[in-house]
């Protein structure tokens, strides 16, 4: 067998072990989703401060994946808070509750939400985080519609989403994982919150990608 294909499919066989989960990825290839890397892109302490996140306060992050936004929040809540992490996969959720478990952060509850319902506590959140997820959502104004009965009067919805270029129907940007800002805006307005402002936004650094950040007001209808 020639070098070049040995070479071909050691490369092949070992995409496969990575899809299996059969071969760890080296650290530098999750750099950007936590830790210090993500912090100095990501802004963190920004984000929280745009949102009013405070001691005692009660928020949901939607759509957490491995709980980077999480833990952020639940630190700045404090054990006398609550920080109701949602996702569609236990996974995500359970590694959520093994490290708040080991950390002691009773502040924390997953919450293993649907494809239309959040299934957040009504009435009672101060503040709604969706960082890099409502592009995912299929049922839209049934998420957002649970997103508003969680929250308080005068609660705040932040959605962080890739920027992308406008133009082209909203099935134009299945797959891109991003979604223009005016779909977002317009999705938000419709289920009867209120625009309040553009907070400025993020570039990721490994691969450019680029975020925008709005902030909403849940007021009554």
């Amino acid at each position: 067998m020639k070098p070049r294909t040995k070479g071909f499919l050691r490369l092949i066989l070992l995409l496969a072990l990575v899809t299996l989960g059969l071969f760890a990825c080296p650290p530098a290839a999750f750099a950007q989703n936590s830790g210090p890397e993500r912090d100095a892109w990501q802004h963190p302490e920004r984000v929280l401060d745009a949102l009013g996140i405070r001691a005692g306060g009660a928020v949901a992050d939607v759509g957490c994946g491995r709980g980077y936004f999480t833990f952020k929040l639940a630190a700045r809540v404090g054990v006398q808070g609550k920080v109701y992490a949602v996702d569609l996969r236990e996974d995500e959720l359970a590694a959520i509750r093994r490290e708040a478990n080991d950390d002691h952060l009773t502040q924390i509850a997953t919450v293993q939400g649907a494809e239309d319902n959040p299934r957040l506590p009504g009435d009672s959140l101060d503040a709604v985080l969706v960082m890099n997820a409502y592009h995912e959502f299929t049922e839209r104004q049934a998420m957002l519609a649970g997103i508003y009965r969680a929250l308080k009067p005068g609660g705040l919805l932040a959605l962080i989403d890739g920027a992308a270029p406008a133009g082209h129907p909203r099935d134009y940007y299945a797959g891109w994982h991003r979604l223009p800002e005016p779909f977002e805006r317009g999705d938000a307005l419709q289920a009867g919150f209120k625009f309040l402002r553009s907070e400025p936004g993020f570039t990721r650094t490994d691969d450019g990608k680029q975020f925008y950040f709005l902030l909403f007001e849940k007021t009554e209808k």
